[in-house]
């Protein structure tokens, strides 16, 4: 498939545009080093990438010379800062759903090419270092299973027909993918989160609502540990896990609702004990919903032999202001936060979604101490699928994988921030100034990266000062420019 592996392998980067069609191509020979950024002039101090709203620049590298200087002018200023010091990054990417993961292994030989794309650590990769995956099932499969179906009547408390062969080769690939990814970016770290419990556990029989019987709470614990072994024997480490996707919400399938009570009970007498018993050290996180309703994390939180087994706790923001993470970590500043999903719809708006996503989780989750930004779906197909019956239709993926591959508003909204803070990068002082927002970090490696949005109606000129000194640069309204020197 010559032409498909080229199509993955030229657009999306470095300001080449996000779609290209066959015919489009056709006669282009494709130069990887073309992709790579313009030579700077020898006094340029700051690099400078930039996506525009209207999509006449897509993470394109910016030629102009940044120098710093004294010379003084009256515009907003904003301060980075290496001496104020908060939280370290995990990283940033997107949820790895099974539907993803069939529609990426079905590329033939455009595979290899999208994957050190996505993975990679090239001037041409946006460098995605944090995975999200299911625990069996999520809305965006293509059918609902988990890890331990049976019979309609029947149950398996001894877990003896658990098994990972619906997301094994003769099955999703998920497993086998998340393989392929591990050896561009052995690093990666995946949470894990079930959609649902095994529908014998629920006292609705189904795999959308109801909730978990106490009677199974010490078999769904053995569940969690059953998974992390498994997926350990396959080579895959699971870095953390959440006991349940979006508690509160019952109207997804697959679903289970579980209140902060339940989940109290559960992590602090079953969950906690079983991963202590069985020598697990995932970290378990709480929660895993939005940011409307922190007093869920603060409950589990509040409680001393619940903590004890925590790690910090994961929020969405459909409902809510991204505050609360600032909420629950004051409360708890020993205990960490985490930014898990955001979707990005079917009928929104590039430059709409592209300024509010990287104001509010880019920016505003990081500015709120979050170790992990992540969108939602990684790929669907052109029709939005795969997804149960029941699942979301209209969750656009980051990727359109369809005759040929586009690139979608929620890979440049990561790329921003994944491509140049690795995880390791610490988030240090920066201010806000008018309509711009920005966050700030420096790298392992000592390298500072300023990521602005200006959220106004207008082009703004502004400085950025760092040790006395400043660059002048302007973004237009709905833009969003990376800096890094």
């Amino acid at each position: 498939m010559p032409n498909k592996l080229l199509i993955i392998a030229l657009f999306g980067l470095a300001g080449v545009p996000s779609i290209y069609s066959k015919k489009d191509i056709s006669n282009i020979a494709f130069d990887p080093a073309a992709l790579s950024a313009t030579t700077p002039a020898e006094n340029n101090d700051v690099d400078f990438w930039l996506t525009k709203g209207d999509q006449t620049a897509l993470l394109q590298k910016q030629t102009n010379v940044l120098e710093f200087g004294t010379t003084a002018n009256s515009y907003f200023n904003i301060t980075v800062d290496t001496l104020q010091r908060f939280q370290t990054v995990d990283g940033f990417g997107f949820t790895l759903t099974s539907g993803s993961a069939t529609l990426i292994n079905n590329l033939g030989a455009g595979k290899a090419p999208l994957l050190q794309e996505l993975f990679g650590s090239a001037a041409n990769s946006i460098g995605i270092s944090y995975l999200r995956i299911s625990i069996g099932a999520s809305d965006l499969s293509a059918n609902v299973y988990t890890y331990d179906d049976m019979p309609a009547g029947e149950t398996d408390p001894t877990l003896a027909h658990f098994k990972l062969d619906a997301d094994g080769t003769s099955g999703t690939g998920l497993i086998p993918l998340l393989k392929e990814i591990l050896q561009i970016n052995p690093a990666i770290k995946i949470l894990a989160t079930p959609w649902t419990a095994p529908v014998w556990m629920k006292d609705n029989g189904s795999s959308k609502g109801g909730s978990l019987q106490p009677q199974y709470y010490d078999e769904y614990a053995s569940y969690f540990v059953k998974y992390i072994q498994g997926m350990k024997a396959e080579g895959l480490t699971i870095d953390a896990i959440t006991p349940q996707n979006e508690p509160l919400h019952d109207g997804n399938n697959p679903s289970l609702y579980m209140t902060a009570e339940q989940q109290t009970d559960f992590i602090k007498n079953n969950l906690g004990p079983a991963f202590k018993g069985a020598n697990i050290t995932t970290k378990i996180i709480t929660y895993d919903h939005n940011c409307d309703k922190p007093e869920y994390p603060l409950t589990i939180l509040n409680d001393p032999a619940a903590k004890s087994f925590v790690d910090g706790s994961a929020f969405h923001l459909y409902g809510g202001d991204i505050s609360a993470l600032s909420v629950v970590h004051n409360a708890h500043p020993d205990k960490n936060v985490y930014f898990t999903e955001q979707w990005t719809s079917s009928a929104g708006d590039f430059a709409v979604d592209l300024k509010w996503h990287v104001k509010n989780l880019v920016i505003g989750s990081m500015r709120n101490w979050s170790r992990i930004t992540l969108e939602w779906n990684l790929a669907n197909d052109p029709d939005f699928g795969p997804h149960t019956e029941g699942g979301c239709t209209q969750c656009k993926g980051a990727l359109t994988i369809g005759n040929v591959v586009v690139r979608n508003v929620a890979y440049y909204i990561i790329a921003h921030a994944s491509r140049f803070v690795p995880p390791g990068s610490v988030r240090v002082g920066s201010n806000n100034s008018g309509s711009l927002s920005s966050v700030a970090f420096e790298t392992p490696e000592k390298k500072k990266i300023l990521i602005v949005v200006n959220d106004g109606v207008s082009a703004t000129s502004f400085n950025i000062k760092f040790k006395n000194k400043w660059v002048t640069t302007e973004l237009s309204a709905g833009s969003v420019g990376t800096y890094a020197w």
